[in-house]
C-alpha cells in the first residue's frame, strides 16, 4: 500500500510564500514523475508542475516564475516552493506520483488527500 501525505500548506497574505512538501511511503520499488495540482471552489483540478525522476521540470503558464518544484529521490519527497503569491493561486494543493510498486508492474498514478493553500487580497 502506498501513501503520500502532503504538508506545508496555510494562510498567507498576497506577496508571501509557503512551502509545500509531500512524501510518498509504503511499498515502492521507483518514483517515476511527480507533481502538484491544485483545485478551487468550482473549478476543474489543474496541474501546476511535474518533475521527472531525473529533475526535468514543466510548470503551468500561471505559475512559472513564481513557483519552483523539486524532489529528494532518497526521501521519495517531492516540494513546491510558492512566491510572489496571489488570491487565485487559493486551492487545495494535491500532490501526485507515478510510481511502481515492484520490478516488472506497470507504473500507477497515486494521490495525496490534499492541502489547503489560502492567499488573502
Amino acid at each position: 500500500q502506498v501513501q503520500l501525505v502532503e504538508s506545508g500548506g496555510g494562510l498567507v497574505q498576497a506577496g508571501g510564500s509557503l512551502r509545500l512538501s509531500c512524501a510518498a511511503s509504503g511499498v515502492i520499488f521507483r518514483i517515476n514523475a511527480m507533481g502538484w495540482y491544485r483545485q478551487a471552489p468550482g473549478k476543474q483540478r489543474e496541474l501546476v508542475a511535474t518533475i521527472t525522476r531525473g529533475g526535468s521540470t514543466n510548470y503551468a503558464d500561471s505559475v512559472k516564475g513564481r513557483f519552483t518544484i523539486s524532489r529528494d529521490n532518497a526521501k521519495n519527497t517531492v516540494y513546491l516552493q510558492m512566491n510572489s503569491l496571489k488570491p487565485e493561486d487559493t486551492a487545495v494543493y494535491y500532490c501526485n506520483a507515478d510510481l511502481t510498486p515492484g520490478p516488472g508492474y506497470t507504473g500507477a498514478g497515486y494521490w495525496g488527500q490534499g492541502t489547503q493553500v489560502t492567499v488573502s487580497s
